[in-house]
């Protein structure tokens, strides 16, 4: 797992290497205040990587399983309520087919799809995030960068993205950091490993107390060890430097055989297609989606049922991407045959067959597949697939509902930036200019587009002092003066650390 960047990199293996082991204990580093705007610059240049993705039905997934961990750390002690509100607490997805995740400084976590393409349970899923987590809450992030406090924090995020640029292509990477620098991050893997243990202990607490089963550590190492060589480019991979041990995966058998833990079954349905949607959407090339076109899985008589209707739902995903309406029907018809699935996994299917009907821009068809669903309110994917029809659809009786369920989501969800741009687009589409330009500005200031929140806030001023206000408008004005205020002012705290 990608965990502490700083121990990752373009290392020198002729360079020395240091054997002082820093304190596990009292020792914190930097500040929370330090390492939270340090975690802002790098997730900032996340969000502008191609390679992050917004997808309701994956994020809704993560979320699902790294509410229960905050609250598990949060009662057993191990994350404290000063920490809990200064630090982020967002998981950002990536595009990207390795089995990796990450914690970043600050309390952004990131995962790729890989990680959630090759899980067998939500167990395993887990366990990886409340090892992150126990990263998080251990401030092992601070503590590593002690020996790095002569650095600038614009110094040590390059160092951070360069590692994660190391994961995506380790020649470019090798470039970005040399010398001085390199040695320093050398420094990191002498203790990098007490750390893991320490991770794994706390994160193996967390796991248990959130009510999963701790099996999933186990079989994690497992997929991780495997993944080690797949990973592998000849460079100096993360997985190279942070070896999963057998010692690591014998320590977890013997917690599992001291608690007396049963195993619950390995895989459902519902987590079958989750990951079946993460491989698909993790493929960039034509040759890649082909390929899930034709999992032998769908149609094998060995194959799982839960097997067999991943294996269907990725060949339905990969048809669409394609833009293979007819194959992607087909499949999706074999799939909604099933009578036997549970509620999770239906719901999953009728997701899909509303996308599929978008997708061909039945919009109609799609808003009908959706109400089928009945929730009220809307939980997230439903509610965002529902605006994005009802955005492609002439004047419909459910605009407004659902344009103050979305206000509603961005009340709770103050950082959700797609909820903030479908809210926007839905305002403008109802003719009000004032707190569509606002949302704009809101969901720019989520992906800290800093300069695109200017923008946007400036241009809501703009129309402000050149149009007649209407009810509501002047506490939008008052309230798109004050987000401008505030970006500015983080323009300029940015501009004087650097």
């Amino acid at each position: 797992m990608l965990v502490l960047l700083l121990a990752t990199s373009a290392l020198q293996p002729g360079w020395s290497q240091t054997n002082a082991l820093p304190s596990l204990g009292n020792s914190e580093g930097i500040s929370l205040g330090a390492e939270r705007k340090l975690g802002d610059r790098i997730a900032r240049e996340l969000y502008r990587d191609p390679d992050y993705l917004e997808d309701p039905i994956l994020d809704e997934y993560i979320q699902r399983l790294w509410a229960p961990l905050v609250r598990a750390a949060a009662a057993r002690g191990e994350l404290s309520p000063d920490l809990q509100e200064r630090f982020a607490w967002r998981i950002l997805l990536g595009r990207d087919r390795s089995v990796n995740a990450f914690a970043l400084p600050g309390g952004y976590l990131g995962v790729h799809l890989g990680l959630i393409a090759v899980v067998s349970s939500n167990d395993e899923l887990a366990s990886v995030l409340a090892h992150e987590l126990s990263h998080v809450t251990q401030r092992h992030i601070a503590r590593s960068m002690d020996e790095q406090s002569k650095m600038t924090p614009w110094v040590i995020g390059s160092m951070i993205l360069g590692a994660l640029a190391a994961s995506k292509n380790p020649q470019a990477a090798q470039g970005l950091i040399v010398g001085g620098q390199a040695a320093a991050i050398q420094s990191q893997l002498s203790y990098s490993r007490d750390m893991e243990r320490e991770a794994d202990r706390v994160g193996y607490g967390v796991l248990t107390d959130a009510g999963y089963d701790p099996q999933g550590f186990v079989g994690m190492f497992g997929k991780l060890q495997q993944a080690a060589g797949v990973n592998d480019s000849g460079a100096y991979p993360y997985l190279r430097s942070h070896p999963l041990t057998t010692e690591r995966i014998a320590d977890m058998q013997a917690r599992l055989q001291l608690n007396g833990t049963p195993s619950r079954p390995s895989m459902d349905t519902e987590q079958a297609m989750l990951a079946a949607r993460a491989r698909v959407m993790s493929q960039n090339s034509v040759e890649a989606l082909r390929a899930w076109t034709l999992d032998s899985k769908a149609t094998s008589a060995q194959a799982t049922p839960a097997q067999k209707a991943g294996a269907l739902y990725a060949a339905t995903l990969a048809h669409l991407q394609l833009r293979d309406f007819v194959a992607a029907e087909r499949n999706l018809q074999n799939l909604s045959q099933w009578t036997s699935l549970p509620p999770a996994a239906s719901r999953l299917v009728t997701l899909l067959k509303a996308e599929v009907a978008a997708r061909q821009e039945r919009f109609d068809v799609a808003l009908s597949v959706l109400e089928t669903l009945g929730s009220k309110p809307l939980q997230r994917p439903e509610l965002m697939a529902t605006a994005q029809a009802l955005l492609r659809l002439p004047s419909h009786p459910a605009r407004t509902a659902i344009t103050q369920q979305l206000r509603e989501q961005v009340t709770q969800a103050p950082y959700d930036a797609q909820a903030w741009s479908t809210l926007a687009s839905m305002l403008a589409l109802q003719a009000q200019t004032l707190p569509s330009l606002r949302a704009e500005g809101e969901a720019q200031m989520a992906r800290m587009d800093w300069t695109g929140a200017v923008d946007r806030f400036r241009a809501a001023q703009d129309w402000a002092r050149n149009n007649r206000l209407q009810a509501g408008d002047h506490i939008e004005a008052t309230i798109v003066d004050t987000r401008l205020r505030q970006v500015q002012a983080q323009i300029r705290e940015m501009q004087t650390d650097r």
